[in-house]
């Protein structure tokens, strides 16, 4: 299929120019201005808008089985919603049980996604240690296309990793040139003061957040940020909500270590007073781990995005419905964690971000797409408007507005945490593995379109191998 966007002005993370897109058997074939349509090419006109990558969003978790319910949106219906907004690539998590075998998750989860309307690919959670995971992890990287590995240090009791399971398996990955996420709260803390929460008959939602209060995330930041700087090891943090954790990284990366920060679009405009609303279901529909903060949190990740300690934007988009999250009713602990967001990530950030005169164009394309794509390793397939690029584009209308709303997503769930907010700033056409999936309102999407993307590893770096085999070595053993 041929498919030529006309007319618009092309941004990337470098910067823009005026310029047709010629896309030719899912990839971009010619980008240049007067560009010829060739015979029986379908022809999008972009006149008067921006042609940018299609947004990548890098933490979801599509039909995720979790805390005795699933997630109700699936990978087709989720990455539908997705190129709605803009979006045409995911990373999701295969998370295995603890105990239980990483490349069995990895089949599993993908056997699940074969269903997806646009591309994705994986994370691997480890939640256990062993020689068995030491050698999957191996086997994922090699075999599998995988270069990230994901580590809960949150939800004592079922995902939870100590950092013995962190220092073993951050420093695997360093040994395959992969990456670990961590998604970071004191889980010890967490489950103690959910306890004295209770026991002084603080149930409903109100009571998730101060469970979780900014502490246990600052302190779980620098506790990891320690243990990768210990062996010389990358690390990406996973939706960062705190002033705490923020600074922990940008000191981390003015030390010169290799630290990376990922921000949640709830998180940049939502505050804590939405645990305090009286109706338990419009409560109950915010709660996520990590909680909505304090206005002053905000403030901080803004300028965090600004000032590149933080690089990338998502949404960890897991969404559980009114009955599922009145599981919870009477005790916080029991409300399934997640909200939603794959649809209006983009807009949020375009309207309060580039708006709002925060962030340019270009750094509104490197924190929606380009970082994640050089952070995981499918730069310039993804994440460019570039000759031999994937033909992954959005058509942005920079002007138009929209009411973000439960009556009108696209999103497999009854609410939108964004609900009634108005942004200007929205996806007019998307195109995934060129062909246009989303136009002017009209949701096109195939199942089973969307392909499995490998992520190669990286070098890994000699210097750090060396540092982790001096520190690993039995002592009076020379490496």
């Amino acid at each position: 299929m041929t498919l030529l966007v006309r007319g618009g002005t092309v941004v990337t993370a470098d910067g823009s120019l005026r310029a047709d897109v010629l896309c030719e058997g899912g990839r971009i074939a010619a980008v240049g201005p007067g560009l010829a349509a060739p015979t029986g090419c379908e022809v999008v006109d972009a006149g008067g808008m921006l042609v940018m990558p299609g947004g990548i969003d890098p933490h979801t978790h599509m039909e995720l089985p979790f805390m005795g319910t699933t997630a109700s949106d699936d990978f087709f219906t989720g990455t539908s919603a997705g190129v709605a907004g803009g979006t045409t690539m995911i990373i999701d998590f295969a998370i295995p049980n603890p105990g239980t075998s990483l490349v069995d998750a990895w089949k599993e989860w993908r056997a699940k996604a074969e269903k997806a309307a646009a591309d994705y690919s994986f994370h691997v959670a480890v939640t256990w240690w062993s020689d068995q995971v030491a050698e999957q992890m191996g086997t994922l990287t090699r075999e599998h296309g995988v270069n990230s590995f994901k580590h809960f240090m949150a939800y004592k009791g079922a995902l939870m990793v100590d950092d013995g399971v962190l220092l073993h398996s951050i420093g695997r990955a360093l040994e395959l040139g992969a990456i670990c996420n961590i998604h970071a709260e004191n889980g010890d803390a967490v489950f103690h003061l959910q306890r004295k929460l209770l026991a002084a008959g603080i149930t409903g939602p109100e009571g998730h957040a101060l469970s979780r209060p900014p502490e246990v995330e600052g302190e779980a930041a620098q506790r990891v940020i320690a243990i990768a700087g210990l062996l010389g090891a990358p690390i990406y943090i996973v939706h960062v909500s705190t002033e705490e954790a923020t600074q922990a990284i940008a000191a981390a990366r003015a030390r010169g270590q290799r630290v990376y920060g990922e921000v949640l679009a709830q998180h940049l405009v939502i505050d804590e007073s939405v645990y305090q609303n009286k109706d338990y279901a419009t409560a109950a529909a915010y709660v996520m781990s990590p909680p909505f903060r304090a206005r002053h949190h905000q403030k901080a990740l803004w300028a965090g995005l600004v000032s590149g300690s933080l690089q990338t934007t998502a949404t960890d988009h897991c969404v559980f419905c009114a009955p599922q999250k009145a599981m919870g009713r009477d005790d916080f602990t029991k409300i399934p964690n997640g909200t939603g967001g794959i649809e209006d990530r983009m807009s949020i950030l375009w309207h309060h971000g580039v708006g709002q005169g925060r962030i340019t164009p270009s750094e509104f394309v490197r924190l929606t797409s380009t970082n994640t794509a050089q952070i995981f390793n499918i730069h310039p397939r993804k994440g460019a408007v570039a000759v031999g690029s994937d033909a992954d584009l959005v058509v942005w209308d920079a002007e138009a507005s929209r009411t973000i709303s439960v009556k009108t997503h696209h999103q497999k769930v009854d609410y939108n945490v964004f609900e009634g907010m108005q942004v200007t700033g929205l996806a007019r056409h998307t195109i995934a593995g060129g062909k246009l999936v989303w136009t002017d309102g009209d949701l096109r999407t195939v199942r089973g379109a969307g392909r499995y993307v490998e992520r190669p590893c990286f070098a890994p770096p000699m210097e750090a191998l060396a540092l982790r085999n001096r520190l690993t070595a039995p002592r009076g053993v020379a490496r």
